[in-house]
Order: C-alpha cells, then structure tokens, then sequence
C-alpha cells in the first residue's frame, strides 16, 4: 500500500497528541518461540539493516539476509532477474539504483519510434501509464461522481466517503492546532528548531503560549528532534485527502488523456518513469532500493538481491490507481522479461477487478511471481467488509491463481508488538509476513530514508523471491511461493495484531510464518535437486 495514500502511524500518532491536547523453519529444530526478546535497545546501525538480520544470531526478527549471503551464497552463481517494480514512479537516476535500472535493447533512445512495436514509444526504462499526473481522488469518489444508482455498491462508497471525509476534516483541524502550536513555540524562542529540553523550560506568559507548550511536549516526546519533518508530512497528507483525494470536483485523470472505463484504448502515458517531479517518485524509488540497492557499497542500505534488473512501471498516482492501469502495468512487465512483479498499492474498492485477475492469470501463464502488500488498515481482509484489491481471489476464499504472494508487515520488535499496529492480516488471504517498520532504502535525488507499510514488506518479500529466482532459475513461480510460505520461520508466540490482542502469531495468515531468505535457499537447493 502506498502510504500516503491512508494516515500513517505518525499521523495517527501526532492526531492523537493534538486531540487529547485540546480536550484536557521447515529446516531447522530452533525453537523460535523460545527465544527471547533483545532487552538492548536496537543501534542505529543495525536498525538501518535489522530486515537483514538474523533471530537467532541478533535476537531481532529479520529475514537472515547477511546469514545467507555469507554461509550459501559466497561460491554460487546466479543468474539476473528482471523485477517490475509498479509504483509511483523510480529515481533511475539514483546513485544506488541506476546501475540496476532495466534497460530495453530493442528501443533506439530519443528516436520518437516504437522500435520493438510493442504500442510504447521509446520505452527505453520502462513505462509512465500516467503521463504528467500526480495526484488523483479515490476510487469511492469516482463511484459518487457517477451518481446514485440505487446499488450496494453505491451505498457502501457513499458511507466510506463519509467516514473518511470526517476524519480528513478532523485531521486537518488537528494538523493544523499543532502547527499553530509550532509556530507560537517557534516565536517564542526565535527559532525553528528547538528541543524538549527548552519547551519544557519554557514559563507560560499566557494561555495560548501554555496550550501550545503542552501540544509541542507531547509532540516532541514522540517524534524526537525529527518533529518538524513529521508534523509538516502530515499536514501535506491531510491537505492533499481533502483537497485532490475525497474532492469530488477534482480530475485528476484529466491530463492523462486516456479513458479509464475503455479497456481498449490501451497506448498511453510516457516513458517518463519518474514522473514529472522526483519528489512524487519517493514511494517507488524506496521500494526499488529494499529489492536491490546495491549491496556492500557503503551508501545508504543493502537490497535484499544481488543480481536483479528493476523495470520501473508508474501506475500508481497519489490517491488509488486505476485497475485499468494497474492490469496493463502486469501485462507490461511479463511481457518484458519480469519474472517478479511487486505491487506495493491497494484499495478497497474496484470497479474493474475482473482486468487485474486477467491480468494475474496471464502473469501465472507465462510463469511470473507476483508480490502485493497485505494493506495498512490493521484489519482482518478475510471478512467480505474489509476486502482489499488487487488480490488473488474473486470470491475471497478460492485462489484465481498460484503465483500471488500477499504479504504482511513486521516491527523489529520480538515480542507482543512484533506485527506491525498498521498491518493486515488474515489466515485466508495474507501468505506470510516480512520486515515494514523502519525499513531503510533510497529515496530520490541520491538520499535514503526509513519508511514504514506493507509497502515496505512486499519488496522485502519479492527480493527474497527474486534471490531464490535468480540462484535457482528452474523453479517457478509456484514453487518459489510455496517454498517461501513452507520455509518461513513458524510462530505461535502470542502478539497483537489488528483488533485482536495476545492471539497466536500463527492465526493472522495462511502460513503462520515470517519469510527467511536463508531457509528459502536451503530449500530451493533440496527441491531444485529433485
């Protein structure tokens, strides 16, 4: 899920703050359940890769990354996997990244020809299915603007406006209480940047002075010296819900030129897999960076696979993509070479899923993996009220396909709190789940940056699919699926997650796992020698 697109744990966080404010393995014998949580605090240093690290060695619930890399990986050779990223758009121009950019040798740069008469011209890095367009309004919104028809479908849209209209409202009000606060606590001491330390000397001189001092407090306690960032994110967020998301005026297709409702009019967009502006790019830049930034080379973080090309396709705007887009972005990237494809964006409504599956089967046909994000609503997606798409199943019980892996998120906490508070989760409809809290990866113009979603544990996922892909290229898709759910690390420690509180880890997904890179290895290796 993109996470701009719904509040993130900050933003509830920082919203929470103001209110009250205002108010006054299949391989191994170990027993994981055993070990014990790290009574240390994480270090900066292994916090930047504790994805990579390993429960055993590092008591901090990651993928053994750096294990597998050093004990299976040293004296084997791989072969290059073509991961399509679709997303907001790719920074291909990245310090970490653009070593490992796709690149399509039957294009001629520049040449204003469709060489290779696959419908896209001068497709040289992949694909922009949204031209110049950044911003759009939610799927619900676009049900409203159609008007009432009388059906479910248009009831259950207009109570989701409605719900999320209040709470954008809410949050604006409150995003903009705190910034009010700031800006008096900002005054006050003659500067824009100021500490804990000092708010908390600070002697009221009158009442607005001490609610102020009171909100920044609170503020500061949470967020560190990384408050102004934070409140300013969530401004931004709330005020691009109301004023492009649940604004029911807003088109943001417009400038796209094409016709989202007609499946046949299928060439358009850019190249420009950026985007118009880098700063929009930041979301699939990040996910490209967890799959692949190089490793070992002293910048930023380390992908999680080593020999992979990232094909950057945009289809994903601020607000919900558009199934259309979201279907011929699939299709793009199988027919390009793509033997893993990560989706890291969601919605809960989609008037033309029946593409996507189409989409997935073809994908399946031509024997590509695919890796969605579970969502970041922290609810339970088997319950028909909190279905998510895209997804792998029409009826939310029976799989349309074997090649799709929907995957949760975890916190580097081993302990009640291990499964991120914003996760999905669901025993029929979450395979597994990986690392998506604090994850460290490359953001645009050469900078990195920690970010938290199942956004950030799908490309976690897929580079550990990629991996076994390219070490072990005879396998498929489905086995490399299947060998990623049987080899996770099995828990029935009891966590939060969702609503439901000190339940079995195993209950919030189908394999009850966290995903492992080293036991997938070990046992691609044991099935590739079948």
């Amino acid at each position: 899920m993109k996470n701009i697109k719904r509040f993130t744990a900050s933003a509830f966080m920082l919203l929470a703050i103001a209110t009250a404010t205002a108010q006054k393995s299949a391989t191994t014998t170990v027993d994981y359940n055993q070990i014990p949580a790290k009574s240390a605090p994480i270090t900066e240093t292994d916090l930047k890769r504790w994805s990579h690290l390993d429960l055993v060695k590092d008591t901090i619930p990651g993928m053994s990354v750096d294990k597998a890399y050093r004990e299976l990986l040293k004296k084997k050779k791989s072969t290059k996997v073509i991961v399509g990223v679709i997303d907001s758009g790719v920074d291909i121009e990245h310090e970490d990244l653009q070593s490992i950019i796709w690149t399509n040798l039957k294009e001629i740069p520049g040449n204003n020809i469709d060489d290779d008469k696959n419908g896209y011209v001068d497709d040289v890095h992949g694909w922009n299915f949204l031209g110049d367009a950044t911003n759009e309004t939610y799927e619900f919104v676009r049900i409203l603007k159609k008007n009432d028809d009388g059906s479910e479908l248009y009831k259950k849209a207009k109570a989701e406006f409605d719900s999320k209209y209040a709470q954008a409202i809410m949050g604006k009000q409150q995003a903009d209480f705190i910034m009010s606060s700031h800006k008096a606590i900002a005054e006050y001491l003659k500067k824009p940047d100021y500490t804990l330390e000092e708010v908390t000397a600070i002697t009221p001189i009158s009442q607005q002075l001490g609610q102020a001092k009171q909100v920044m407090m609170s503020v500061l306690a949470q967020t560190g010296p990384d408050f102004l960032t934070e409140i300013t994110a969530f401004q931004n967020q709330v005020e691009d819900m109301v004023n492009f998301n649940l604004n029911k005026d807003f088109d943001g297709r417009k400038i796209v030129g094409d016709d989202p409702e007609n499946w046949n009019s299928r060439n358009y967009g850019n190249n420009n897999v950026i985007g118009p502006d880098k700063k929009h790019a930041l979301h699939g830049t990040h996910v490209s960076g967890i799959i692949a930034q190089i490793r070992n080379n002293s910048k930023g973080g380390d992908g999680v696979a080593d020999n992979v090309s990232i094909l950057p396709i945009r289809a994903v705007p601020n607000g919900d993509e558009y199934d259309k887009d979201i279907a011929l972005a699939i299709r793009y990237a199988v027919d390009n070479g793509a033997k893993v494809i990560n989706g890291s964006f969601g919605k809960s409504f989609s008037p033309h899923k029946e593409w996507v599956y189409d989409a997935i089967k073809y994908a399946a046909q031509k024997d590509v993996l695919i890796v969605f994000g579970s969502g970041n609503d922290g609810k339970n997606i088997d319950l028909p009220e909190n279905r998510s798409f895209p997804n792998d199943s029409e009826n939310g019980t029976t799989e349309i396909a074997s090649n799709v892996l929907n995957v949760g998120a975890l916190a580097p906490n081993y302990n009640s709190e291990l499964i991120a508070n914003f996760s999905n989760y669901g025993k029929q409809n979450v395979d597994i789940f990986a690392p998506g809290v604090e994850i460290y990866a490359t953001v645009p113009n050469n900078e990195y940056k920690f970010e938290d979603g199942t956004s950030m544990a799908s490309p976690n996922a897929a580079g550990i699919a990629a991996l076994v892909r390219s070490y072990y290229p005879k396998l498929s898709a489905q086995q490399v699926k299947q060998i990623i759910m049987d080899s996770g690390i099995p828990l029935t420690k009891a966590v939060n997650f969702g609503e439901e509180e000190s339940q079995s880890f195993a209950q919030a997904s189908k394999s009850g796992k966290m995903i492992n890179a080293y036991n997938a290895l070990l046992m691609a290796e044991k099935i590739s020698k079948k």
